[in-house]
């Protein structure tokens, strides 16, 4: 298995994903910020868009951060990081894994654009909405999907992290408390060192 990176990227959350699995793997760099790059065949068909991260496992290849998230926890870690498919706290792990690329970021992208909200138009609804419904959800639990950690929270979790590292994050206790109990996972631990390598 061989994830394709960069630092300062969502290839964090991917390598927070592994780590928390347990699995061997491979990483490399990709300097997707040079413009004289040339990326390898290998890289591009993972990442038709030449985005990090991807990932390449056996003639599996993808790229997306959620996508990766889900493959690996459904692949290797079903039942531990991911609920059954069977499971009845299946639809809200999907819906909270979602969460970060369908409703945060986009929420997160027109606040810091200065983009006028149109919660009627735009399926993420607003940036306050998104945060309500992100303290509602992790309120009174330890875990976005309850009592156990899954896949769902590297993604939810990576980005509450980075919503207080940009001062975007309103004064919320459930949502602080959530960021530290991520941040205290060794596995994320050891995906921020190799991010500053």
């Amino acid at each position: 298995m061989k994830l394709f990176w960069a630092p300062q990227t969502r290839s964090a959350r991917a390598i927070w994903m592994l780590e928390e699995s347990g699995l061997d793997y491979d990483l490399e760099l990709t300097d997707i910020r040079s413009p004289e790059r040339q990326d390898s065949a290998e890289f591009r068909a993972a990442s038709p868009m030449g985005k990090v991260p991807a990932l390449v496992d056996g003639d599996a290849t993808m790229s997306e951060s959620a996508a990766i998230c889900l493959y690996v926890a459904d692949r290797y870690c079903a039942g531990s990081l991911a609920p059954p498919v069977d499971d009845p706290m299946r639809g809200k792990f999907l819906y909270w894994l979602m969460y970060t690329p369908a409703v945060l970021e986009p929420a997160m992208s027109e606040k810091f654009n200065e983009v006028e909200p149109a919660p009627q138009r735009s399926g993420w609804g607003d940036f306050d909405s998104m945060i309500q419904t992100f303290e509602n959800g992790i309120r009174d639990k330890e875990w976005i999907v309850g009592d156990r950690f899954t896949a769902a929270d590297v993604m939810l979790g990576s980005s509450a992290v980075f919503l207080r590292a940009f001062n975007m994050l309103p004064e919320s206790e459930p949502i602080e408390a959530y960021a530290d109990r991520c941040l205290s996972r060794p596995a994320y631990q050891k995906a921020l060192k190799i991010q500053d390598t």
